[in-house]
């Protein structure tokens, strides 16, 4: 076994493309291929499951590209420690969130404090499944998903068979998103029977989507016209010039101070939302910074009526108990 293979598959995984790989290690695609098979044969394991449509990790790739980014970090950092001095390192931190615009705030308020020469810093909002999956692969540190009553079991039982393990940041009370002239911007309160001769604005989920993978809650209201979205921008020129609305917790992105009301939804659900990550992978310093911001963004938050943080949230972030 050498340092390289490990590097590969290391590679491979977050990229999910071998071909990709060899184009920017600058190596031909066979021989990577040859080098991945040698390593699986050494092992006695089979590390990628290769078919038409791309490269996936085994079970037993997950586990053994833990190890592997163990291997590789203890190695960098004894190869920095002996390094000539003035070389610079290359920062990385990559983050995968459902559509939330405090994760974004959050992001930018990091990115803002760095002053790297060398970096890649990324932040995917994209479906919950492959929120946990770039978590699972290790592509991603650090996922942001929301638990609730309905989805919970589903959804930790995913997280438990993937290794992967969920701290609640802040729980928040369902709102409903509407524009300002929408005639249920005049409620101060929504109950579910408002809403039911109105079009539902949800995110698309992909083709292998279900009920517990909505971003929304409540996703096993019955509606008869559904509106679907894949990123904020177009929901929310929906919502802002459309009579239809959208279910999530009562935090608007700053797009959506011009034409959008958050209104309180009666209901007992509550959104428990929160970050995932890896059991095989420590957090990097980068990450911690990443959470810590995170967390600042949540507790500076001016309307606790909305949004209850976490108690580990409030202790990191400095605030009250």
């Amino acid at each position: 076994m050498q340092l390289q293979q490990l590097r590969y598959v290391i590679a491979i995984a977050e990229n999910g493309s071998m071909n990709s790989v060899a184009k920017t290690l600058f190596v031909s695609q066979s021989s990577l291929s040859v080098s991945v098979r040698e390593l699986e044969k050494e092992l006695g394991i089979r590390i990628f499951n290769r078919s038409s449509r791309g490269i996936t990790l085994t079970s037993e790739g997950v586990e053994f590209l833990g190890y592997a980014r163990q291997v590789v970090e203890q190695a960098d950092l004894l190869e920095r420690h002996y390094s000539k001095a003035g070389q610079v390192e290359h920062q990385r931190l990559s983050v995968s969130s459902q559509h939330y615009a405090f994760a974004v705030r959050a992001f930018i308020s990091f990115v803002s404090g760095r002053q790297d020469d060398s970096c890649e810093f990324s932040l995917r909002e994209t479906r919950t499944r492959d929120v946990i999956e770039d978590v699972s692969s290790f592509r991603s540190d650090i996922g942001i998903i929301y638990l609730c009553n309905y989805n919970e079991h589903v959804l930790k039982r995913q997280l438990d068979d993937a290794d992967l393990s969920f701290s609640s940041l802040f729980r928040a009370r369902p709102h409903v998103f509407v524009r300002k002239g929408h005639p249920l911007a005049k409620l101060d309160l929504v109950r579910l029977d408002d809403l039911a001769q109105w079009p539902r604005c949800t995110f698309e989920q992909g083709p292998k989507s279900s009920l517990y993978l909505s971003e929304e809650p409540l996703s096993n209201l019955p509606h008869t016209r559904r509106i679907v979205a894949s990123d904020r921008g177009t929901m929310t020129s929906l919502l802002t010039n459309y009579d239809g609305f959208l279910i999530s917790t009562g935090v608007r992105s700053d797009e959506m101070f011009q034409g959008i009301v958050s209104i309180p939804l009666e209901t007992d659900e509550v959104m428990n939302v929160g970050y995932i990550t890896h059991a095989l992978r420590r957090l990097s310093p980068l990450a911690c910074e990443y959470l810590n911001e995170l967390k600042k963004t949540i507790v500076g938050f001016n309307e606790p009526s909305v949004l209850s943080p976490s108690r580990s949230v409030l202790r990191d972030a400095g605030g009250a108990e």
